[in-house]
């Protein structure tokens, strides 16, 4: 992204083991490359043991060293202090595949919000074990791809995926309403790429039907909550979740209705912090530099 006054911006984003000197290491590393710093933000982690931090900077456009060359400086920075580091134009948009099934409302919000620009992404497919949106899809000029899945045909549909994942060179894979369980190896393969969203504020109300679970219990919020994919059902590491207040008046198709704006909020604020790299995953948490 190039900013105003003939600047280029870019985000470095590390993450590891808490040592002494490894922030002057950091700044160091950003004076060296002729960085002036936007943004910072840094966790220190003391019941862990680790350091995340997330750096917005610009360099001067007669003075930019390149991206290239800054990975290059980088490597030793990583090498030196074991770190995992990311270094990145701030205008690159990740490229995102959005699976659906009967519910739109989370696909709708995404595909506005990437339209308007209000999201870092580019939606460059979306993928539906239903047909019911290909018109609201193409409208958004994104292809649409009907994949159908029954219990014989989920290995081809699953492998049909991952070839869709490989060959538009997906960045993040995002299950806006996709009601469907990916298999244990689908989920490997996605490990770190794949965000659900899952209407209820878990962990609480876990599986099917959990606005009549909160029905049943007589809640007093609902919520959603948006987390990474993993093999074990709605247990990914949380990015984000949403509440809203609700009363005893509350059927369950009130809970339902008054749910979806939760859900678009939470996956909305899940993918753009994934795409800004301000999430970082530390075991079954996540740590998000907002």
């Amino acid at each position: 992204m190039s900013a105003n006054n003939g600047e280029h911006r870019y985000v470095l984003t590390l993450d590891g083991a808490e040592r002494p000197g490894l922030l002057h290491a950091v700044t160091g590393f950003l004076v060296d490359n002729r960085a002036d710093i936007r943004e910072i933000k840094q966790f220190d982690d003391q019941l862990a043991g680790r350091y995340v931090c997330r750096v917005d900077f610009v360099v001067p456009d007669d003075g930019d060293p390149g991206i290239e060359s800054m990975e290059r400086s980088l490597d030793g920075l990583r090498s030196e202090w074991q770190l995992t580091a990311g270094l990145r134009r701030a205008s690159d948009k990740q490229r995102v595949l959005v699976m659906v099934s009967k519910f739109a409302h989370c696909l709708n919000d995404l595909l506005f919000r990437a339209h308007v620009e209000d999201l870092p992404i580019e939606i460059v497919a979306v993928v539906s074990n239903h047909p019911d949106h290909e018109d609201l899809v193409r409208w958004h000029h994104v292809p649409f791809h009907h994949v159908p899945v029954t219990a014989a045909t989920k290995p081809e549909a699953e492998a049909r995926l991952l070839q869709l994942v490989d060959e538009l060179d997906i960045d993040l894979v995002v299950l806006a309403r996709y009601m469907q369980i990916l298999s244990d190896t689908l989920a490997r393969n996605l490990s770190g790429r794949a965000i659900n969203i899952h209407h209820s504020f878990l962990p609480s109300f876990k599986g099917a039907k959990p606005y009549h679970q909160a029905y049943e219990r007589g809640v007093k919020t609902v919520g959603a909550t948006a987390h990474y994919v993993t093999g074990d059902l709605d247990e990914g590491p949380i990015i984000s979740q949403q509440v809203q207040e609700v009363d005893h008046s509350f059927a369950p198709a009130d809970l339902v209705a008054a749910g979806r704006d939760t859900e678009c909020k939470a996956l909305s604020n899940a993918v753009r912090w994934h795409c800004e790299g301000r999430v970082f995953v530390q075991g079954r948490r996540t740590v998000v530099l907002r």
